[in-house]
């Protein structure tokens, strides 16, 4: 076994595998950029190398940096995580090269599923079936177009080198196509740096399921599968192993043809096979097809942990030292049900729009898994994908594991920078997703009910006031009273764009009255807590100006000064401002050109993803601020449109 290996990662996945190699005795060398420098895993780890800047490019993946700092440090291996470096089969060679281990498949495995086309025609070699579509080398856009009308409508069109959604559109009609293929390409170019495509028939009722190998070279085994379908985008929102409704005829397909795929080239390590399933007929062994091969840890491997009892990392370290593998296809069994939630910095009721903002507070249930790379007083970076935790519940059947999910998610306290958890907690409860009535469509088909801001209730708004006039720690006898009489006081709360104009009286110790829009609310201090209406109230964080109530999920408050209320409160339609810090991609606008509502105006791409910014109502473009390639702060000017009245008059 190792004595010291390399975390080249960052964040939950590198604190995941620091926590694993550190409990089998093996040291561990943290890499950090500049943003990271007091992260978390750097604060865990053994030893740690500064290797860069905030961005990607300038830090984690810098692969010569990252393989000088293994050898300087003594470390013998490399573990990528995943993510950046994790599926760059040049850095494996370099790894190697340096007389270094790279904890992973080896690069010609990569390389072998690294291109969806390439991969697609070793897995029919291989007996893996595949879903129908083109998957060849002529890029010809009339080529393709024809294609797709072979293969009938609707058809996916896939980047070759993609992953996460990225260069995907779903075509319904031939005559969306060449739009569609532009648009795909252009966003495969950006993320990729290939621009090559596939076209794939579009199964009606998708379902994503993923099966779980392991390798060591000679032979392969799997450790059942996963049901990804829960997504928003192309992007997985909650997992669960195993999949609902599976049979065991189809498990032991879609296993032997998992294992087929690792073995047909010769896998060393963990790694994921994907397959697409159409669930209109339910789950048959002819109804499902391989998409790709993820050469990786997968982020969602914590359910297959739960229901196996293995820690897939210290398999991937005794593999990777040379060891078999630890155990054999029959000596591998299910132990009830897992789900996976993944909780992020992002507005919501915004469109899913990643944020940023320092954790005031961060606290998970007793008893639950939380993989996280943040603690409270951490920030989420613009840098880096803005998950929180990955929230993981267990339990001896599918019902109770999602109870158990739900009651977590309820639990879990956020605040000092929105995020999706009432969202999350509202999939959990979703009753079609209760009974296992799922497919990749149920989030879009679902979102109005499921994108419900929540209501601050009067129980919330009490308690964000008596923290707003710094009662909820004060016990003393003459707290809240005046000379000869109790003591009243206004508080003016922000929630959103309303205001919640608040009256309190003090009545002694532990006891306020709260008139709230008309409504009288009673709060009582009961020995260490507090009652609102004589019932026990929720938890309150309080960081500066705001106030977050731990209610549905997070309730989130400012307190408004009376002499500094802003008094553009009411926003400006006419401007059109970068909502996160970001790279302008691309500006639409034009000087003097008309637009309607919703036209798109730039591109911003912040956290990975491309964000459109679209005109807030009908006018004229008065000026443009800024230019493609600019790196802009949160707020920055980009457009301005004429005012409506400039407009009406001319």
């Amino acid at each position: 076994m190792f004595e010291r290996i390399l975390m080249a990662n960052r964040g939950e996945i590198a604190c995941r595998v620091i926590a694993s190699a550190q409990a089998m005795g093996v040291e561990v060398v943290a890499v950090h950029s500049d943003a990271d420098r007091d992260a978390k895993h750097v604060a865990m780890a053994d030893r740690a190398v500064h290797i860069g800047g905030s961005a990607p490019g300038e830090s984690y993946l810098r692969g010569d940096v990252i393989i000088r700092a293994a050898l300087e440090t003594g470390a013998q291996a490399i573990h990528p995580g995943y993510g950046f470096l994790s599926e760059n089969p040049e850095f494996v060679d370099a790894v190697e090269a340096a007389g270094l281990v790279f904890i992973g498949p080896s690069a010609d495995a990569i390389r072998a599923m690294g291109l969806k086309d390439a991969a697609k025609v070793l897995m029919e070699k291989a007996g893996v079936p595949v879903v129908p579509g083109y998957h060849g080398k002529n890029q010809d856009p009339e080529h393709l177009a024809g294609a797709a009308d072979a293969i009938g409508y609707p058809v996916l069109i896939k980047a070759v080198a993609g992953g996460g959604g990225k260069g995907m559109r779903l075509v319904e009609r031939a005559e969306e196509f060449a739009e569609a293929l532009e648009s795909a390409k252009s966003e495969a170019k950006t993320a990729f740096g290939n621009e090559a495509v596939l076209i794939e028939k579009y199964i009606q009722k998708p379902r994503h399921i993923e099966v779980q190998v392991f390798g060591d070279g000679q032979g392969a085994v799997h450790l059942f599968e996963r049901d990804c379908s829960l997504q928003r985008r192309h992007q997985k929102v909650i997992e669960e192993a195993p999949a609902p409704g599976m049979t065991e005829e189809m498990r032991a397909a879609m296993g032997q043809a998992a294992v087929r795929a690792a073995e047909a080239i010769g896998y060393k390590g963990a790694g994921t096979v994907e397959f697409i399933v159409d669930g209109s007929r339910g789950l048959r062994p002819d109804g499902f097809w391989f998409m790709e091969m993820n050469t990786r840890l997968q982020v969602e491997h914590p359910v297959t942990e739960a229901i196996t009892g293995v820690d897939l990392v210290e398999w991937q370290l005794r593999v990777a030292a040379g060891e078999p593998l630890p155990k054999q296809q029959g000596e591998l069994a299910i132990m009830g049900h897992a789900f996976e939630a993944r909780l992020y910095a992002e507005d919501v009721p915004k469109g899913f729009l990643p944020a940023t903002g320092r954790l005031a507070h961060l606290s998970f249930p007793e008893g639950v898994r939380a993989d996280s790379g943040v603690r409270a007083g951490d920030e989420i970076s613009p840098f880096y994908d803005p998950m929180i935790a990955k929230v993981i519940t267990h339990g001896p059947t599918r019902a109770i594991a999602l109870r158990r999910l739900a009651a977590a998610l309820e639990g879990t306290e956020v605040a000092g920078t929105v995020t999706n958890l009432a969202f999350l907690g509202a999939l959990a409860r979703h009753e079609g997703f209760g009974v296992g009535d799922v497919d990749t469509g149920l989030i879009a088909r679902d979102i109005d009910r499921l994108v419900v801001a929540p209501e601050a209730g009067p129980e919330g708004v009490a308690m964000a006031a008596l923290a707003a006039c710094g009662l909820l720690d004060k016990a003393g006898a003459e707290t809240g009273f005046a000379l000869w009489a109790p003591l009243a006081r206004d508080v003016v709360l922000r929630r959103n764009d309303d205001e919640i104009k608040v009256r309190l009286h003090s009545l002694g110790a532990g006891a306020h009255d709260l008139d709230i829009a008309g409504q009288r609310v009673e709060a009582r201090r009961v020995g260490a807590g507090w009652r609102i209406d004589g019932q026990p109230a929720a938890r309150v964080a309080v960081y500066a100006s705001d106030i977050t109530v731990f209610t549905q999920y997070g309730v989130s408050f400012q307190v408004i000064d009376p002499l500094e209320r802003d008094s553009t409160a009411g926003g400006d339609t006419a401007l059109i401002e970068a909502p996160m810090p970001g790279l302008v991609k691309a500006v639409f606008a034009r000087p003097g050109q008309s637009v309607a509502k919703g036209d798109r105006l730039a591109v911003l791409e912040a956290m990975k993803m491309e964000h459109s910014l679209l005109a807030a109502r009908d006018g004229v473009v008065a000026e443009v601020l800024v230019a493609a390639g600019e790196q802009v702060t949160a707020g920055a000017a980009l457009v301005r449109l004429e005012a409506e009245a400039e407009v009406a008059a001319a």
